[in-house]
């Protein structure tokens, strides 16, 4: 089924790799031509366009100023939270851009400094990522409203010179004022981080603190504009945590050449978006599809990107994505399963969509967890585009498997990520690392090298880089998923293989919220499985084994312990179930069987495990989950 167009493009990058990359990476700008354009050390050691420089910002704005579409629209920020929208041309942006580059200059930033950008969905969080990339500083963006104690765990592993914030964030109900979380995040981080560059927002005028924080206005007015510093292509260009299983955060480190011509043919290739269309991305900067696709990959291809400060539904209703494509002509749209979801709880019918003109739309993508075929369908019969539901990670950086309409268009299996990606060499293996057959589940594992734009390390973490993607299959990727690819060649992702749990597009570690159930004074054990749900995809279920001798009320004590879940991961985890139970299922060997619980919990057969210590465990942790409201009725809408 995959079309001779794909397969032909397929079959180019994985025979000859240095030709196919060599042919995307003549599109962009080089101040430097690359030696060779993949040194290949071995399997895990190899490079991209070594020798080569360029610089991100200048092949993300200046370039398109200098072809003279200076006054094509690069970034149009829309706001319902705040009422507000602002259009920036490609030259205003690059002027915004130099301006601010050159402020962190002035604060001492340089080349491989990192700077933390810790802020909300404004032009301003644009601007500073820019701004580094054009000085050769490292970004490292944290999702706006973490929790300090999250916060404060990437400051001390990134080491950032400086910290760009905001005085707050806004959801649809409430301000989230962000100065004392950072101050709270500053306390307790052992780094010391010298200055904030502060941008106030009217929503919330917050006193800075003298000595550490600069007015972001005062800081641009005292610049001048930083010209774009050319660096070698392998040189950081940004940080990106991500979960991990031990609650430790991974820094997934980017390069500046490879993610500069992954992006770029992406945008054409994956998503048949060209100069001049109108890409939106539904997402947030700090995530990983916010730095791919909504800020580096729409403006390296010459595009119109959207930047929108709203939710799916409630800002005012479910028609404001629709009210978004009508009003600025969107060709392309990029969200989250679950925002679809949302919007069809709140709108089975599409009534919204009586009501706008969305004629301009011709493709809905959808990525962060597994689409299921019930809103593909929903999607389909009311927007009347092709929706594509591909799949890529964090590391990744951009797609892996996908239906590539800028190819050839390929008939869209709901359910199914589509086919590989050109670039990537995906396979299947059973435990043992051997090739599972068509149609049979396995570890979803891609054959190294990886291509252009993916990691090329964690940050100060090159054994951990190792031991969490290369060691297990030595030659492969670990994707960490499980999966199974299809006879026409076509992969279905099905769950993840750790205990790393999607909430709503978010990669959370269960792990982490066990440390802060085990840290309550009243619990001996703890347990945190990922539930299916019909709107975000998984919920985190906590189970906990109260100590010896506690007699408090168990409501009171689950109360706290969600209270603390909040605290110290925040609100993103969406943690508000948790149940006390007697004991934990676990091996002979001390093992907690969580395997066993989430099947359990989601309603699947769950046979007894032969390494269970006491088969009858099983029985009363169906009971707990039973009166958690487990499993749920509508759990096969989420499957």
């Amino acid at each position: 089924m995959v079309g001779e167009v794909h397969a032909r493009e397929l079959r180019h990058s994985l025979n000859d790799p240095d030709a196919f990359w060599a042919r995307q990476a003549e599109a962009l700008h080089w101040d430097q031509p690359w030696n060779t354009v993949l040194r290949t050390e071995s399997d895990e050691d190899y490079a991209w366009f070594p020798g080569g420089q360029l610089n991100t910002c200048f092949n993300a704005l200046d370039r398109h100023v200098d072809a003279g579409r200076g006054d094509q629209a690069a970034l149009i920020y829309d706001s319902p939270v705040t009422g507000s929208h602002r259009q920036y041309s490609y030259a205003e942006l690059r002027d915004e851009v130099a301006r601010f580059a050159g402020a962190l200059r002035n604060e001492g930033v340089e080349a491989g400094d990192r700077v933390i950008i810790y802020m909300p969905m404004v032009p301003g969080a644009v601007i500073a990522m820019l701004a580094c990339a054009r000085i050769g500083a490292v970004h490292s963006v944290v999702f706006g409203g973490f929790a300090p104690p999250e916060l404060a765990k990437r400051v001390d592993d990134a080491k950032p010179a400086l910290i760009v914030t905001a005085t707050c964030g806004i959801e649809p109900n409430r301000t989230i004022p962000y100065l004392p979380l950072l101050d709270e995040a500053l306390e307790i981080a052992e780094h010391p981080v010298p200055r904030c560059i502060v941008l106030q927002r009217p929503e919330c005028d917050h006193p800075l603190k003298p000595g550490r924080d600069i007015d972001w206005y005062a800081a641009c007015e005292a610049a001048e504009p930083a010209d774009c510093l050319p660096v070698d292509a392998t040189h950081p260009l940004y940080i990106l945590y991500t979960s991990g299983t031990t609650g430790k955060p991974k820094g997934v480190v980017r390069d500046h050449g490879g993610h500069a011509v992954a992006m770029h043919y992406s945008m054409g290739t994956v998503y048949d978006s060209h100069p001049g269309d109108v890409y939106w991305a539904a997402s947030d900067v700090g995530w990983v599809v916010g730095h791919s696709y909504i800020v580096y990959a729409p403006l390296i291809r010459g595009c119109t990107s959207i930047l929108y400060e709203g939710k799916p539904v409630g800002t005012p209703d479910a028609g404001a994505f629709w009210r978004v494509i009508d009003q600025y002509k969107v060709n392309v749209l990029f969200t989250a399963p679950t925002a679809l979801r949302a919007i069809k709880k709140e709108d089975p019918r599409g009534e919204h969509l009586g009501n706008h003109d969305i004629g301009s739309l011709r493709g809905l993508y959808l990525a962060g967890e597994r689409s299921d075929p019930d809103t593909i369908a929903w999607a389909q019969q009311h927007l009347k585009v092709p929706v594509v539901d591909h799949w890529w990670q964090t590391e990744t950086g951009w797609a892996v498997a996908a239906n590539c309409r800028g190819l050839e268009p390929l008939p869209i299996k709901p359910g199914s990520a589509s086919v590989a990606v050109p670039g990537y060499d995906i396979r299947v293996l059973d435990d043992a690392g051997e090739p599972v057959p068509a149609g049979h589940i396995g570890n979803i594992v891609l054959k190294l090298p990886l291509p252009p734009g993916t990691l090329s390390t964690l940050w100060n973490n090159e054994d951990g880089y190792r031991d969490n993607y290369l060691s297990r299959f030595p030659g492969y990727y670990l994707t960490g998923d499980a999966g199974f690819i299809d006879e026409d060649g076509y992969l279905s992702i099905m769950s993840r293989i750790d205990d790393i749990i999607n909430v709503a597009g978010h990669r959370l570690s269960t792990g982490a919220m066990e440390e802060v159930l085990a840290a309550h004074p009243d619990v001996a054990e703890a347990a945190v499985i990922g539930a299916a749900d019909a709107l975000k995809g998984q919920l985190p279920v906590g189970l906990v084994v109260l100590k010896s001798g506690v007699d408090r009320d168990e409501a009171t004590v689950c109360q706290e312990l969600v209270a603390a879940v909040r605290a110290s991961i925040g609100a993103v985890a969406c943690f508000r179930t948790v149940g006390v139970v007697k004991r934990l299922p676990k091996t002979r060997s001390g093992k907690v069987l969580r395997g066993a619980m989430r099947k359990l919990a989601n309603g699947e057969p769950c046979p007894v495990p032969a390494t269970v210590d006491d088969p009858a465990i099983l029985d009363e942790i169906r009971e707990a989950l039973a009166d958690l409201g487990y499993p749920k009725t509508d759990r096969s809408a989420a499957a």
